[in-house]
């Protein structure tokens, strides 16, 4: 089964940028869609974004629109989760996982093989 990696996490000040990066071990990895999620302790694992691979197209949490951007390499294998206005609410462990045709579904039972997680610490 192919693993799903997630890096670039970090501790960063509200108002920052990071990219979060999600890489497939497997060169034939193809999926119809990935998404990513995030939880903080004490909370159930929330949608953050998706995109359908085939055709880019993406679906965002509310209060992430505008500010976080979705995208993908297929050559690479690689999702990415631009995050820019960092605020503090947006601290948690977040994850990439693999998706089926409802790219936009928010519902983590639509989504399987998850990575380990990466943090983001936004203070303020």
């Amino acid at each position: 089964q192919v693993q799903l990696v997630e890096s670039g996490g970090g501790v960063v000040q509200a108002g920052a940028t990071l990219r979060l990066s999600c890489t497939a071990s497997d060169s034939t990895f193809n999926p119809e869609s990935m998404g990513w999620f995030r939880q903080v302790p004490g909370k159930e694992r929330e949608f953050v974004a998706s995109i359908k691979y085939s055709n880019g197209f993406t679906s965002y949490l509310d209060s992430v629109e505008g500010r976080f951007t979705i995208s993908r390499d297929n050559v690479k294998k690689t999702t990415f989760l631009q995050m820019s206005s960092l605020k503090p609410e947006d601290t948690a462990v977040y994850y990439c996982a693999q998706g089926g045709p409802f790219f936009y579904s928010h519902s983590t039972s639509d989504y399987s093989n998850w990575g380990q997680g990466t943090q983001v610490t936004v203070s303020s």
